[in-house]
């Protein structure tokens, strides 16, 4: 009986079965909600001519554990660092984290064997290479061939189905002690940001007082600087207090002092948010600084330039943390 295996979730599935129509008599199996044991692994790696023929190098999945970064080997494919990177991808989601395991086999346990027949073809050409330059060879000969590449051989014992439960178990339990760890290390930056964004809350509330007299001390010393340049003429005035409305209105930072306060107030709604936010709450905190820094270069009136330093300091501890979670 002829089979198509497929992934309901891919899109090349998807576009081939399309493409195939394919007849009725082809049974059809969702490797997902039916998985491939390792016995039918082997064997689709059989008729592919090897387990690497079976793996899409373009999927999604593929290149979300990192796998099209690094040249793979048949016995990386055969063994069990495929199925680790989807236990950690599955259960981690997100990070970059290193897993090495060290096995070690008693004493008893180890096997080596000497590969007699490329120990003799060394020790042929140590013999012709002797002749041919008129040396004898010298005692510890033996040696010299037990140490060339690959005679001694140490035969490496199967990993057993229960030991690599034990694995996979330990593996599963260090994932979730580090996602815990995680969740309480979140908890004290979500305190820590939220914090700060409350004090750059409060550094604006602080701006409000200061807008009324900044832009009346604006207008004074506009008027004053164009009264002792210019005489009382009528039209003269008339288009200077057109000049005057026009920069003061460049002045003005009422529209990022309520752009700020939206900011912050959409800020702790994400970060209250149980859902992943990392990047987001890196992009509201660069509108944020954004509109802090225009404040700031627009002001040019010093109580308000003051409250700003103080706001880019909490800014910038704000982004320091989010480094650990974006």
């Amino acid at each position: 009986m002829k089979k198509f295996y497929y992934l309901q979730t891919c899109d090349t599935c998807k576009r081939i079965l399309k493409e195939l129509r394919l007849p009725e008599d082809v049974k059809m199996r969702e490797i997902k909600s039916d998985p491939l044991t390792e016995k039918e692994v082997d064997q689709l790696a059989t008729k592919a001519g090897s387990y690497e023929a079976i793996f899409s190098k373009r999927a999604r999945k593929y290149r979300s554990l990192g796998l099209n970064e690094r040249e793979l080997s048949e016995a990386v494919y055969r063994e069990k660092e495929l199925t680790l990177r989807a236990l950690l991808s599955e259960k981690l989601v997100r990070g970059k984290v290193d897993l090495t395991i060290y096995t070690e086999e008693a004493d008893g346990d180890k096997k080596v064997s000497i590969n007699q027949s490329l120990a003799l073809s060394y020790l042929d050409e140590l013999k012709t290479l002797s002749k041919n330059a008129n040396l004898d060879l010298s005692s510890d000969v033996l040696r010299t061939v037990l140490n060339m590449p690959d005679v001694l051989q140490s035969e490496k014992s199967e990993l057993q189905d229960d030991e690599w439960a034990t694995v996979e178990g330990v593996i599963a339990d260090a994932a979730a002690k580090l996602q815990n760890f995680r969740k309480d290390e979140g908890a004290r930056l979500e305190k820590d940001i939220q914090q700060r964004i409350e004090n750059i809350e409060k550094l604006r509330q602080e701006v409000e007082p200061h807008l009324h007299d900044r832009l009346k001390g604006v207008r004074e010393r506009i008027e004053k600087n164009i009264h002792d340049l210019l005489n009382e003429d009528q039209g003269e005035k008339n288009r200077l207090e057109q000049e005057i409305i026009y920069y003061l209105e460049k002045l003005d930072i009422t529209e990022e002092h309520v752009r700020l306060k939206g900011h912050c107030a959409y800020f702790i709604e994400t970060i209250r948010n149980k859902e992943m936010a990392g990047k987001k709450l890196a992009f509201i905190s660069q509108e944020i600084g954004r509109e802090i820094n225009t404040m700031g270069s627009k002001a040019n009136y010093v109580p308000i330039q003051k409250l700003v330093v103080q706001m880019k300091d909490e800014l910038e501890k704000i982004k320091e943390q989010l480094l650990n979670i974006a």
